[in-house]
């Protein structure tokens, strides 16, 4: 019979999302007219919504050790794309190779700039939620859920767009006006889906202490 592990099920979603974010989150979508995001917004927050879920049941550790594997999966994925686009390539495959290293290059700087985003967002949101967790008990979860994604995506969206398209041939304050705002618009609707997404961490949460 087809049987999954909860734990296991939600450990497999944040990897899914985190792989799926570096491999695709270049693409970006017009939003309202003005602004634009990328397809990574439908993703990012669901990596924090699991985080949430694994640390109220399970706890701050368990949750810490999630991330570091995250964390790997996306070195590995780094690594690996530059080994496949640097192989030499078959007279067959030859005429595609320019459209493949388009989709799967990655530069130095972006790639560190989302490591490091990654790395800073997600250990932040398991201290905030934990924190207020201690504060408050069990009760309002939705108050640490959104708080620490709020705390987390604003690190994330700032310290990726700040390392990844600060120029330094530019001046701070044509920088600071870009970067700002490339940040807040992106980081309220970040925002905006982590509320769209709380019911989903109380019925997370409900769902996976019944195997706890």
């Amino acid at each position: 019979m087809f049987k999954i592990n909860k734990l296991d099920f939600l450990i497999a979603l944040y990897i899914f999302c985190i792989v799926v974010s570096e491999l695709m989150g270049a693409k970006t979508f017009p939003l309202f007219g003005k602004f634009s995001a990328s397809v990574a917004i439908f993703l990012m927050p669901f990596i924090f919504t699991v985080n949430d879920i694994i640390t109220e049941v399970y706890g701050k550790e368990r949750t810490k050790s999630i991330i570091n594997a995250g964390l790997l999966m996306i070195v590995f994925l780094i690594g690996f794309s530059f080994l496949a686009i640097n192989l030499p390539t078959t007279s067959r495959f030859a005429p595609s190779q320019g459209a493949y290293q388009n989709i799967f290059g990655v530069s130095i700087r972006i790639s560190i700039a989302s490591l490091l985003a990654f790395f800073v967002a997600e250990q932040l949101d398991v201290l905030v939620f934990v924190k207020i967790r201690k504060a408050l008990g069990e009760k309002a979860l939705w108050l640490r859920n959104n708080v620490s994604n709020f705390v987390a995506q604003f690190f994330d969206t700032g310290i990726f767009y700040l390392l990844a398209f600060y120029s330094l041939d530019k001046s701070f304050s044509s920088n600071l006006l870009f970067l700002v705002g490339l940040i807040v618009p992106y980081w309220i609707l970040k925002c905006l889906v982590s509320i769209f997404e709380t019911p989903i961490v109380y019925a997370g949460v409900k769902w996976l202490k019944k195997d706890a």
